[in-house]
């Protein structure tokens, strides 16, 4: 553990101190040396190498007024939380924040804030890529080639489409769902939204046309899944409803795999009726032997969507930015409550 001495400032002002329990090498990922130099500008940093270790967080909490998460912090639940007197500030620098806040952290009145809205506009890049791959069956002439097939037998691909008028379905208009419906409409999509939350006020002004989970599979060439993982959200997409969509259409998911029974897109794969392009999965790492590895109807990428230089830069300056808000006694601008123990966008 590293970190400041220097509790004191003016007066003998006493300087709130951050805990950064960040790996080492995610930090300069996360923070710039701007967003680094304005977070030392108004706290102290105390640094931990090894976030996962107990014993090592709860003796930095002692002195904590803030706490920053990143992937592999331990989870602060009660036993942790008594060894932090002072905390008032959780501030996760991913979207997700049950792996990392327990029910006690709200019980103390602690805020909790993550900056899963930088994680919008890589994620619905990288759902336009799928997009634009699965149209143009990309990874069908990649798999083809890669494996040995003749010039002619690798160009026998399904009928290719531009994405120009296509139908294009949406299920759910989260942040990274209106960051993908942006672009796709700004190439000329045709947007048709299932989202029992979204209103005609908000569909008009994203442009779309709003319509039943049905439907929206029936009637759309791609289908892009964008929505939150909620228990009622659970295999949203099962075998009913894969059965749904058109010969040849293709299922985006860089949102979760919760959302879509595996199994039953696998079958549906298999029969080389529909493609896919998937960055989540079941079980994470991939199985090396895992089925959907070796169909040619699959485009896979291990869940990275979010993971561009600037994206996670993104992380770091809104992290830094609500720090800076909290303790000017500003409101936060992506505080969560409890539903963010069941609700995964």
């Amino acid at each position: 553990m590293t970190g400041s001495a220097d509790r004191g400032g003016p007066a003998g002002a006493r300087r709130p101190v951050a805990v950064v329990a960040v790996a080492p090498a995610l930090r300069p990922q996360f923070f710039t040396p701007d967003a680094w130099r304005r977070l030392t500008c108004v706290a102290d940093p105390v640094l931990l190498d090894r976030p996962d270790d107990r014993a090592a967080l709860a003796g930095a909490l002692a002195g904590a007024d803030i706490l920053v998460t990143g992937w592999g912090t331990a989870r602060l639940d009660a036993e942790l939380l008594a060894s932090a007197p002072r905390l008032r500030l959780l501030a996760h620098t991913g979207g997700a924040v049950s792996p990392y806040v327990s029910e006690a952290v709200f019980d103390r009145g602690v805020h909790v804030t993550q900056a899963g809205g930088a994680m919008a506009r890589p994620v619905a890049e990288v759902a336009l890529a799928f997009t634009l791959s699965l149209l143009h069956r990309i990874h069908r002439f990649d798999h083809a080639l890669r494996g040995g097939a003749s010039w002619e037998q690798a160009g026998a691909a399904p009928e290719r489409h531009q994405i120009l008028g296509c139908p294009i379905g949406v299920i759910g208009a989260s942040r990274t769902g209106r960051a993908y419906i942006a672009m796709v409409r700004a190439l000329g999509a045709e947007v048709t939204v299932a989202d029992p939350y979204l209103d005609a006020a908000d569909a008009e002004a994203l442009g779309v046309r709003v319509a039943g989970l049905e439907e929206v599979l029936a009637g759309s060439r791609i289908t892009a899944v964008h929505a939150p993982a909620l228990p009622e959200t659970r295999h949203l997409l099962g075998t009913q409803e894969l059965a749904l969509l058109p010969d040849g259409a293709g299922l985006v998911n860089t949102a979760r795999s919760w959302l879509v029974d595996e199994a039953a897109l696998l079958a549906e794969l298999r029969t080389g009726r529909i493609d896919a392009a998937l960055d989540v999965f079941d079980d994470e790492p991939l199985p090396a032997d895992h089925p959907l590895r070796a169909l040619p109807n699959v485009l896979l990428t291990p869940h990275q969507a979010a993971a561009t230089v600037e994206g996670r830069h993104a992380l770091g300056d809104s992290t830094v930015a609500e720090i800076e808000r909290h303790l000017d006694g500003r409101e936060l601008l992506h505080a969560v409550g409890r539903e963010a123990l069941e609700r995964v966008e």
